[in-house]
């Protein structure tokens, strides 16, 4: 699955991009994967729930790619 997520922002922090993405439900949930290892920033694993993402990076977990825009 791919997809674009457009923030309105200079940055939204990771945790709430899976959240405002829909790809968790739940900050715990994305907090959950963060600690996991589970999710890529750039193409590095990123354990920071508040990397702040700016257009243009992409985040990725096993079967969704999203780019912010």
């Amino acid at each position: 699955m791919k997809n674009e997520v457009k923030i309105t922002t200079e940055f939204i922090k990771l945790e709430a991009l899976l959240k405002f993405a829909g790809v968790t439900e739940t900050g715990g949930e994305a907090k959950g994967a963060i600690q996991a290892g589970e999710v890529k920033v750039n193409g590095e694993v990123c354990t920071m729930r508040g990397k702040k993402l700016r257009p243009g990076d992409k985040v990725s977990l096993p079967g969704v790619e999203l780019t912010v825009t």
